[in-house]
């Protein structure tokens, strides 16, 4: 009874703390410190948070993730679908690219690999959002440039600013599962 009691607080606390690093992002996403934005492009906090989650996780699983991490940023940053792009598409590419990266092994888990991964990403959901933009009928010009300087800009400070997120959370699920080995 004692270690069952053990474990399912170990799991309880677990969420706590993955849920609690999840929200710190979200409230992260428009804290702006000096010395934290390039071009007025701040990190993209759940894109990090994301892809330090999904490096171990199956694709499927980090798919809904970036779904549910889109609606998210959606519901935090417009209200009018038919005028903004959704970022639920940028985020699931990003989750189940992230989890078969991993699954393929042609990344090893470090800062740097975890860092150029986050680069990637944060392009692709740029990306994303320029694509969206340009079916949605915007000027193609100022959407791709635009979407160039915003896609590097989140790219180099998001993956510079990923350690952050990733060392202690991947330090403590790790610990976690030699626990439940």
């Amino acid at each position: 009874m004692l270690d069952r009691n053990t474990s399912l607080s170990k799991k309880l606390l677990n969420w706590a703390i993955t849920l609690g690093s999840l929200v710190l992002c979200v409230l992260a996403m428009y804290t702006r410190f000096p010395g934290m934005t390039l071009m007025g492009i701040a990190p993209n906090w759940l894109l990090i948070w994301l892809v330090a989650w999904s490096v171990n996780r199956p694709v499927f699983l980090s798919v809904m993730v970036g779904i549910a991490l889109g609606m998210v940023q959606d519901g935090m940053t417009f209200a009018d679908v038919r005028v903004a792009p959704t970022h639920v598409l940028g985020l699931a590419i990003a989750g189940g690219i992230t989890s078969l990266l991993q699954k393929q092994r042609y990344v090893q888990e470090d800062f740097i690999s975890i860092a150029l991964i986050v680069f990637g990403m944060a392009v692709i959901v740029e990306t994303m959002h320029a694509v969206q933009l340009t079916m949605m009928g915007a000027k193609m010009d100022n959407v791709w440039i635009l979407q160039q300087r915003i896609a590097l800009s989140s790219a180099i400070l998001s993956s510079l600013w990923s350690p952050v997120i990733y060392f202690p959370l991947s330090r403590w699920w790790r610990s976690m599962d030699r626990q439940e080995d």
